[in-house]
């Protein structure tokens, strides 16, 4: 793709919107938290079919690049699904992709995680989504689109995932920095959200807010650099790898490192959810990585 960058500009989406080899993809999902009881998942699908940026087709998070057989949702499928889903939707080789999502851009991170981790490179994010799209007075369409098929081939770059079981094992190396991307409260274990509360032993909190700025784009480059800094994840000899309660949030520090040139971050995909399930892996509590209350 000319741009480098993983994210484009309402402004260079308008100009490129009818380029012949462009494909927008509409990866919106939605999840609530209620105070009490457990959270909700659903697909975006209906909230595509109502407005979205004309020409874009629909990538079913919840279903299509899943694996809907696992215990969480939005896991990771095999490269064959991803494929057949990716290649359905018209993402293949000679195809340029532009991400986007509605009411929160880590659904698009999400995506564009995915298909890197798959190993196609030409996919960005659209700044801001569609919020920023309607906000430059750009159109929208309820006009459903119809994708033009091709084949996408996968090949698997298995450093950007990690499961439970590389999580446990890399605790106490050095070389690996989690970095747990939820607010403060729950990184604390004040906050009651998963099966059991606190965070994995070792792990920084740097919550996904902190890259955006108060219309939901990404921070400038220099404001991400400072933050990454402060929190030692420009360090060469460490790797990151974020989490938050499901592998959603995560993708968004992952992308915004991107934004820095730190392309390596790995994205733990069970996070919380897997973790806090297992009572024989380790919590702990409090403000500092190595816990504060237990």
């Amino acid at each position: 793709m000319a741009h480098q960058a993983p994210t484009v500009s309402v402004h260079w989406l308008a100009d490129h919107l009818h380029d012949s080899d462009l494909v927008v993809v509409d990866s919106t999902s939605h999840l609530s938290m209620p105070a009490e009881g457990p959270y909700r998942v659903e697909s975006g699908r209906s909230t595509y079919e109502a407005e979205h940026v004309p020409g874009a087709v629909f990538a079913d998070l919840l279903d299509d690049f899943a694996d809907t057989s696992a215990p969480a949702p939005w896991t990771v499928p095999s490269s064959e699904k991803f494929a057949a889903s990716a290649g359905a939707l018209g993402i293949g080789r000679g195809r340029r992709v532009v991400v986007y999502s509605q009411h929160s851009t880590m659904w698009a991170t999400r995506l564009w995680w995915q298909l890197r981790l798959e190993g196609f490179d030409d996919a960005v994010v659209l700044d801001g989504g569609l919020e920023a799209w309607k906000a430059a007075g750009q159109p929208t369409t309820d006009e459903p689109s119809v994708p033009s098929p091709t084949v996408f081939t996968p090949r698997r770059r298995p450093e950007l995932l990690r499961s439970t079981e590389q999580v446990e094992g890399a605790l106490g190396d050095d070389r690996t920095l989690l970095v747990n991307v939820l607010d403060p409260a729950t990184y604390r274990g004040d906050k009651h959200t998963y099966a059991r509360d606190g965070h994995i032993p070792g792990s920084i909190n740097l919550p996904v807010s902190e890259v955006f700025d108060e219309r939901g784009e990404f921070r400038p480059t220099d404001e991400l650099r400072a933050i990454f800094d402060r929190a030692g994840l420009l360090d060469p000899g460490v790797t990151p790898v974020t989490y938050c309660g499901g592998g959603i949030a995560a993708t968004g520090v992952a992308h915004a490192l991107a934004l820095v040139g730190r392309e390596d971050a790995a994205v733990y995909d069970g996070s919380m959810t897997a973790w806090a399930a297992d009572d024989s892996l380790p919590l702990v509590t409090g403000d500092e990585p190595g816990g504060g209350r237990g």
